[in-house]
């Protein structure tokens, strides 16, 4: 699983790059998703670590569940009828990775307890 958080992470840091960069730059807060994105992969490289493991997956994962919250503000822009543009298309993406990347955490964590 520390390779699963390390490519999402890295994956994160894409779409947070290509946003600020595919915006022309303008807005700092394109790179929110990079950010994400840094915490993710420097979780997955102490995942590494047997005996941290467990505490770094957990905190991997919570990083994913605030990543999902980054769906609220379209999802309201768009109820309210704006039109769809870049920045919602990249708030949903970053949500989209965070909820798959949520999901397979609990999965994983569902078959080590298993394991066990």
């Amino acid at each position: 699983m520390a390779q699963t958080s390390i490519g999402f992470g890295i994956a994160m840091i894409v779409l947070g790059l290509g946003g600020y960069f595919g915006s022309g730059m303008v807005s700092m807060t394109a790179l929110i998703p990079a950010v994400f994105g840094v915490v993710l992969v420097i979780l997955g490289f102490v995942a590494k670590n047997e005996s941290l493991r467990k505490h770094a997956m957990h905190g991997a994962a919570l990083v994913g569940l605030l990543g999902i919250s980054s769906a609220m503000r379209p999802i309201k822009a768009l109820a309210a009828g704006a039109d769809f543009s870049f920045p919602i298309l990249m708030q949903l993406l970053m949500a989209g990775l965070s909820a798959v990347f949520l999901i397979l955490c609990v999965q994983s964590f569902i078959a080590a307890r298993r394991a066990r």
